[in-house]
């Protein structure tokens, strides 16, 4: 059985702007190490997955070399590979409509190849999954098609697109933001998200990308499209996710799936991390959570003075950072960060090669890459004076730094 996975890391990211100002929001780093798309990819290569394209297309240039520099496989291995695609307008002038039509733009790519299964998922949500045990579910129902859903309360369940289903997980209905959600069978109190993320056979897939490219009126989408006209007359089934079992997974994590669509959700997963058991571990070496590498010395807390200390509370703290007599508390710290004297970092995001100087303040704040933080500095204590200075986020109040910000010379 030979399985192709397809990553669709061609989102703009709108709403997590300022973050992808620069970049494309799978390459948004994450949790001090990560980059949103390593979720995705180190589930498929934990899977034994190990031939993946990675389709680009917005902002793809950090993306890119993120992959070169931390997902190579060596050439002695036959079929290890994980290959960025740009958007090359194969199949015309413009650029990917939707989600299938940026698989259809690169149907050369497995069309006629031996490949059994296409493995086609996104890249910018944090969890873990054991891709295998939804590939068994498929077989053992001989699926053409098969989607990955998540349930979630009845409640809630008209923010996404819903999957509605026989009580053999078999797909009977779709719809994008009902007002009615269906419940699931003998679960009357939930329903089943789709997250996206779905295995195709082969032959399958391509027959129903020639299909859907033909339709002037389609939006050429998965949920939107392909998946409301498929499930009538072929074998479409619905894999719950919550019944994904991960090596050294806790309890408490199975059904753990972030999306990190907008500042504030992405500021809360990135927190999810700071407490002392987290739901989404780190530390499960079972199934590790891959980067690229960091040649760099660790981290070093320094000064324990009566007016100085360096320590960091509830944190996470990243290889390279010096802790030069500061106080971190609830936060999450990347790379090569300085950290000095007096300073007090708390409820924020302090991404790679930041400097942040003697007795500055910040809280509720996201500092994105390569800043220097005069000394002095107050950031998220008062939003009238931030919004003046600074990019606020309007729906959380968090106070965001945008990559290579310069502060005005003094």
């Amino acid at each position: 059985m030979k399985i192709l996975g397809m990553i669709l890391a061609g989102g703009e990211g709108s709403r997590l702007f300022p973050l992808t100002k620069e970049r494309a929001k799978p390459a948004v780093p994450f949790g001090g190490k990560y980059r949103l798309v390593d979720f995705v990819l180190s589930n498929l290569v934990n899977s034994d997955i190990l031939s993946v394209y990675v389709l680009t297309q917005f902002k793809s240039q950090s993306l890119t070399e993120h992959l070169h520099e931390g997902w190579r496989f060596s050439s002695l291995l036959p079929d290890h590979f994980i290959l960025p695609v740009p958007a090359q307008q194969r199949k015309g002038a413009s650029w990917y409509q939707g989600t299938a039509d940026a698989i259809y733009q690169n149907i050369n790519l497995f069309e006629d190849t031996d490949f059994d299964l296409i493995a086609i998922f996104g890249a910018d949500h944090i969890y873990r999954m054991d891709i295998r045990q939804m590939i068994e579910f498929h077989q053992r129902k001989k699926a053409d098609m098969t989607v990955s859903t998540l349930p979630v309360p009845l409640s809630e369940a008209r923010s996404f697109g819903v999957v509605e289903v026989d009580p053999k997980q078999a797909i009977i209905g779709f719809k994008e933001k009902p007002k009615s959600p269906k419940c699931i069978p003998g679960r009357p109190n939930e329903a089943y998200a789709s997250m996206g993320n779905y295995i195709f056979n082969k032959d399958f897939l391509v027959n129903a990308l020639y299909e859907d490219a033909r339709r002037d009126n389609s939006s050429h989408d998965f949920g939107k499209d392909i998946l409301p006209r498929v499930f009538k007359t072929s074998r479409v089934y619905a894999y719950d996710f919550r019944s994904n079992r991960v090596p050294g997974a806790s309890r408490k994590e199975r059904g753990y799936w972030r999306d990190v669509g907008t500042i504030k959700a992405f500021w809360e997963a990135n927190m999810d991390l700071r407490n002392m058991t987290p739901t989404f571990n780190l530390y499960n070496n079972k199934w590790p959570i891959k980067s690229s590498p960091f040649e760099g010395p660790p981290a070093k807390f320094i000064f324990n003075d009566d007016d100085r200390s360096g320590q960091a509370i509830n944190s996470t703290v990243s290889e390279g950072c010096i802790i030069s007599g500061g106080r971190i508390q609830d936060s999450v710290i990347g790379r090569n960060v300085v950290i000095h004297s007096g300073a007090t970092i708390a409820n924020s995001l302090i991404m790679d090669e930041v400097t942040i100087g003697k007795n500055c303040r910040i809280n509720m704040a996201i500092i994105d890459k390569h800043v220097d933080i005069p000394a002095g500095t107050t950031i998220g204590f008062d939003l009238k004076e931030d919004k003046k200075r600074y990019y606020v986020d309007k729906e959380s109040g968090i106070v965001i730094l945008t990559k290579n910000f310069k502060f005005p010379k003094k």
